[in-house]
């Protein structure tokens, strides 16, 4: 049985994740799985890169993308919302979220914009007092 060490586990990982980011170069939807799984691993900074290169690859012009483009750009924009929650960015989690909210509305994205402004104004309301 071979044992392999934690320095070749973490290389071994290295390799996979290089290797899947070559192949997803122009697949904005690799990179949506990519920064999906980075978040979940709690990788924040490289998750908001992978969210953000979705952004980069599609159409700026909207009426040019498809259902499936919708929903990939979509759901980056409300990771991305997500991960700068995490890193205490308000304002910019709100807009990925007013983003995301207007690509593709829905309960949760509606819910996230309004959590986003409680939590600004109430950090607005501790800076005045």
């Amino acid at each position: 049985m071979m044992i392999l060490s934690k320095q070749h586990i973490k290389q071994s990982i290295i390799i996979l994740v290089a290797m899947f980011c070559f192949s997803c170069e122009k697949d904005p939807e690799q990179h949506l799985e990519l920064g999906n799984w980075y978040l979940q691993k709690g990788l924040i900074d490289e998750a908001i890169t992978e969210y953000r290169e979705v952004s980069r690859l599609l159409p700026l012009d909207h009426s040019k993308l498809n259902r499936d483009e919708f929903k990939v750009l979509g759901t980056a924009h409300f990771k991305l919302a997500l991960s700068y929650t995490k890193k205490g960015w308000w304002e910019y989690a709100l807009r990925e979220a007013e983003n995301s909210f207007e690509l593709s509305p829905s309960p949760d994205t509606h819910e996230l914009v309004e959590l986003i402004k409680e939590k600004l104004s109430l950090q607005n309301n501790q800076l005045k007092s």
